[in-house]
């Protein structure tokens, strides 16, 4: 689970991630699976992995596609449309936290 804190006043933004968790209990499962099961625990273990390899910066940009789209933006990510839709999609949103969370989206393109 992935949650973006700083959403009012001086807050800096901060990423929480538990990843690690769920990898760890996915390798566990595999340890133990049945030759039917491990195709697609073997599937989870790798993209439980991935997510832990991911940085920060991309963790960010990938919450900040995902909020423009629930509010259908589709332009843009680095245009004052993108960063009025964002505080639109997350209305406690700091304008300072929003402008640092659409600049990582920009430096962490899909």
């Amino acid at each position: 689970m992935t949650a973006i804190a700083g959403l009012s006043g001086k807050h800096d933004v901060l990423v929480i991630r538990d990843a690690e968790s769920v990898a760890v209990a996915l390798r566990r499962a595999l340890a133990e699976a049945s030759p039917e099961e491990r195709p697609g625990l073997e599937r989870a273990v790798a993209l439980a992995q991935s997510s832990v390899a991911a940085t920060d910066g991309r963790s960010c940009a990938r919450w900040v596609r995902s909020r423009l789209a629930d509010v259908g933006f589709v332009g843009d990510i680095a245009s004052m449309s993108a960063l009025k839709a964002l505080r639109r999609a997350e209305p406690r949103l700091s304008l300072a936290a929003a402008v640092r969370l659409q600049k990582e989206a920009v430096a962490h393109p899909e």
